[in-house]
């Protein structure tokens, strides 16, 4: 049996980061996505049971401002993915028009602390995304290149293939056995 489900992000995090804090006892605001304002003082023991528990959600303390702008840089390039009205932006435009730093600035704080750059991350999210999206749907390859703004299926196979060591069409048969394999058991 399948279900199929659907949330709203923001409820959800709020309800896990409220539940959390309350198992601490502590006052607190959650200012935004991704600020919380803390009324009381930590204990170090606190500030490692609070980690823990959100870690179990996916969710990370940012220690320190660089850490949040390359936190911000990931967070804006995934939205930017999802985004349809984005994918004729460049990357650098949108990237520094939605943080309000130069691309440059951006550039070298995110390859000094990932040691990759801004340009090989979005193509690992692209990839990530055209796995996702041939394993969740039934698009065609151009249909997935275009919507991830391929100029050709033949780019998104190479990049593909260059991340995965497979080919897209490669990898839409694995998941087509797999998905029969696992109907038939």
């Amino acid at each position: 049996m399948k279900i199929y489900v659907s949330f709203d992000f923001n409820i959800t995090r709020n309800v896990i980061l409220k539940e959390q804090l309350d198992k601490l006892g502590v006052s607190f605001v959650i200012n935004n996505a991704k600020e919380i304002t803390i009324n009381d003082t930590l204990t170090p023991e606190q500030e490692l049971k609070l980690k823990t528990s959100l870690q179990k959600y996916g969710v990370t303390i940012i220690d320190n401002q660089t850490t949040e702008i390359v936190q911000r840089i990931k967070d804006t390039i995934n939205e930017m993915l999802e985004d349809e009205d984005a994918k004729l932006i460049k990357v650098s435009s949108y990237l520094a028009d939605k943080l309000n730093y130069s691309y440059a600035y951006l550039s070298n704080l995110f390859s000094e602390n990932t040691y990759t750059s801004i340009e090989n991350f979005v193509i690992l999210k692209k990839v990530d995304y055209a796995k996702e999206l041939i394993a969740n749907t039934d698009l065609t390859l151009t249909e997935i290149s275009y919507k991830l703004n391929y100029s050709s299926v033949a780019h998104l196979s190479a990049q593909f293939k260059k991340t995965t060591g497979l080919t897209p069409s490669g990898f839409q048969k694995i998941i087509k056995k797999r998905k029969t394999f696992n109907a038939n058991n």
